[in-house]
């Protein structure tokens, strides 16, 4: 009769099950470590950002990877499948002005459209425009992440000034719900509202002597009939195109398509 085998000594684990147990020690390690960075990030964040931080994975998915913002940035930034979306209307760029860079979201996003198409005249580079030197800054820092900062240039200066002196290409500007993210126009926009449309009305005209294909994004509540008004200081008037933008079923803006980057 053979001994009674004893249920306290363990059996030894084969190679593939210690591959398997160090993976697993390794992964919870990683999402404890994880939790802890977010809870600690968490406590360090303001009342006025709280609501766009838990929003982060749609402002930049690889937020986690070492994303940063400055408060003005977590407001002001496209979601990124916003960004996204409007980069692929105007894939066959030549060359891509982002107005008002701010922390780089839509500059990434046209630097990715130029970097994945097969057609090497499609968005063969973006210039990126900031006043405020530390967003640009913050810009470049998330481009590396995404691996497009040799497609970007980015410029320190206001885009009113420097206008006349860009190569012409698809003009864009960015606004959020509740400003515009370049530091000019963001003083006016967050004024009465006759101020708000005085301002896209020189916006437009600016951006129109560069070139024609222009793309606006602004807050949701904006009047869409005054702003497609714009399209009537062309002669001939612009094709014009208006969109509402969604995330995960919320409204986030208004994205207004000017010339060649209307859907005919």
């Amino acid at each position: 009769m053979s001994p009674a085998k004893d249920p306290a000594v363990a059996l030894p684990r084969t190679r593939k099950q210690r591959k398997r147990l160090k993976r697993k020690v390794k992964i919870k390690a990683k999402r404890r470590a994880q939790k802890k960075k977010n809870l600690k990030e968490k406590e360090n964040v303001t009342p006025l950002v709280k609501k766009y931080w838990l929003q982060r994975y749609d402002l930049f998915s690889k937020y986690d990877v070492g994303i940063k913002l400055d408060e003005e940035g977590w407001f002001s930034v496209t979601p990124e499948e916003i960004a996204a979306w409007q980069a692929r209307r105007c894939a066959g760029a030549g060359v891509v002005i982002d107005a008002f860079a701010g922390v780089g979201g839509n500059a990434i996003q046209f630097a990715k459209v130029r970097n994945s198409v097969v057609n090497p005249l499609a968005c063969r580079h973006v210039i990126a425009v900031e006043i405020d030197p530390h967003k640009v800054a913050l810009a470049l820092h998330n481009a590396k992440i995404y691996g497009v900062q040799d497609h970007i240039d980015f410029i320190v200066g206001d885009f009113f000034q420097l206008a006349p002196f860009l190569k012409n290409g698809y003009f864009t500007n960015h606004a959020s719900s509740q400003a515009f993210s370049g530091t000019v126009v963001e003083a006016e926009c967050i004024k009465p509202k006759c101020r708000a449309i005085l301002c896209r009305y020189s916006l437009f005209k600016v951006a129109q002597a560069i070139t024609p294909n222009i793309i606006m994004y602004l807050p949701r509540n904006i009047d869409v009939l005054q702003a497609s008004e714009l399209s009537w200081l062309s002669s001939p008037p612009l094709d014009i195109e208006v969109e509402e933008n969604f995330v995960r079923g919320y409204s986030k803006g208004i994205t207004i398509y000017f010339g060649d980057t209307a859907f005919s």
